[in-house]
Formats: C-alpha cells, structure tokens, sequence
C-alpha cells in the first residue's frame, strides 16, 4: 500500500474555480475528471486546464489523479498526451471491462514515461459493467501499476438495465464481490459514490456498510462527504504498520543524503512521506 484511499474525490476539469479550490480539500486523492463531469464539446478544454493546474502540484496536498475518458470512447490517446507528465501520481480508468483495455493503455503510459522521463504511474481501474465485475479479479491483478479498483455503481446498473434507488437489489451482489476480488489481487477497493447530497445519515450508513464488505474507502462528489467518510474509513493495523516503515526508511534515506528510496518494493519519495506521517499523526 502506498496512500490511504478514504476518499477519491472527483473534480471537473473543465471548471478553472473547482480546480482551484482543489488544492484546499483534505481528500486523500483528488481525481481531476475528464469523462462524466466534462461535456464533449469541453473535453480538450478540459485537457489544457488539467495540463496547467498539474504543473502546480505542490500546491495540491492531496494525491493528484486524472480519470480519463472509458477504453470505448476512443479519446484515451488524447487525454493521455495531455495528462501524463511530471505532477501526476495517478490515472483512473473508468469503465474497464477485461485486462486487455488495459493493457493497450499501460503500453501508451509506458512510452509516455520514457519519452517525458517520468516515474511509473499509478492506475485504479473503475468497475462499471457486468463484464467488469466477472472479469474484477484478472483487472486488479493484471499489472503492478494497479493501487486500487474503484466501484461505479450507476453505470453498472445501466449496464443491467435496473434503476438506481438507494438500496438497489441489483447491485448487492457485484458490490459484495469487487472488495473480494480486489483483495485477492493485492490491492484495495474503493466503494461507489453516495449521490443524495443531502442525506448524512445515509451516507454515514453506506459508508458503515462498504467498511464491513471490505472497502477501503469511498469515491465522493462533494467535499461535505469527505469528513465522514475519513472518519468511518478509519486506518486500520495493516496501514499504520506500512506508514510507520515509510517514515522510518524515508527519514533514514534523507540522513544519507537520498530522497526516494523503496519500501517493500515499492518507490516512495516526498509525497508517500507526507501521506505516511499524516497517517500517524491521525491515528494519534
């Protein structure tokens, strides 16, 4: 594990305001959209205004995420082009639906990274179809990239042709099966938004019920939800050991004169320390 995925807040990318208020929110990663909040006629707008607001990343003191538009709508090339530079730390693949869409996108990343000389970048695929939830296991362990696998619950029930109502029937079972899958494979799994701006209660109760499925967090819309849901997606023992090894490698890596360094693996630097200590000092 290398952050906390209590909340995955989505902002969009064509609104230059939201993008600002972004570097205040105390989400643990702000996703800059370009897909469901970003009408067509927007979408390379909304590009150059991502593209700017990554190049004042250190202003953000969240983790800083891009979801791109789905493998089908053929405009993942063009967001890529845009997105994948130095102030990323992630990408968010909405609508996967098997490992090999994937794969052709990690194969345009991966010559990204080369060319602009950049690290690695982390992918958390979006489960929002059938054919996703069947295949959610060979997604979430098909490359390393993979820190998480998110819920989205409304497209899924689209896709099944059921209506969305608070407690939807048709959901249960796929909600119930990503965490699982997604465990198996090694990473986390962060639950579907709660979309009743205005229900605290419910969202305090979908949130109680994501926790005991086994989610680690939950993806949200607004910045009201993002106190409940750190407060109900607590760090548990697995994660506070993990950052109490980051400080500590880290902190011993700076003595000698070294900025990243690796834990478990995994390359941490400046940002995963931040994380890391936050981690501790909430828990204490």
């Amino acid at each position: 594990m290398t952050q906390l995925f209590r909340s995955l807040i989505f902002v969009p990318g064509n609104n230059p305001r939201f993008l600002e208020k972004a570097k205040k929110l105390q989400a643990d990663i702000v996703c800059f959209d370009l897909e469901d909040s970003v009408p067509d006629n927007e979408k390379v707008n909304a590009r150059k205004l991502i593209k700017s607001a990554l190049k004042s990343r250190k202003s953000y003191e969240s983790s800083i995420f891009v979801r791109t538009n789905s493998p089908l709508s053929s405009k993942i090339p063009s967001d890529l082009k845009e997105i994948v530079q130095k102030g990323i730390d992630g990408i968010v693949i909405p609508k996967v639906n098997n490992k090999q869409e994937l794969k052709k996108i990690e194969n345009i990343i991966s010559g990204l990274e080369k060319t602009r000389k950049l690290k690695p970048i982390q992918l958390i695929p979006s489960i929002e179809s059938a054919e996703g939830v069947v295949n959610t296991y060979q997604i979430a362990s098909s490359s390393k990239r993979i820190v998480a696998v998110v819920f989205g619950v409304f497209d899924l029930l689209n896709d099944l042709g059921v209506e969305y109502t608070k407690d939807s029937e048709g959901a249960k079972y796929s909600r119930r099966k990503i965490p699982v899958d997604a465990h198996a494979a090694g990473v986390v799994a962060i639950d579907a938004i709660w979309q009743d701006l205005k229900d605290s209660k419910g969202l305090e109760k979908d949130c109680k019920v994501g926790k005991s499925l086994g989610y680690s967090g939950k993806s949200i819309i607004h910045p009201d939800h993002i106190s409940v849901t750190h407060k109900l997606f607590h760090p548990n023992k697995s994660e506070i050991l993990w950052a109490e090894k980051v400080c500590k490698t880290y902190l011993a890596s700076t003595k000698k004169g070294k900025g990243a360094t690796t834990v478990d693996g995994k390359m941490i630097d400046e940002v995963h320390f931040k994380q890391a200590k936050a981690l501790l000092d909430l828990v204490k």
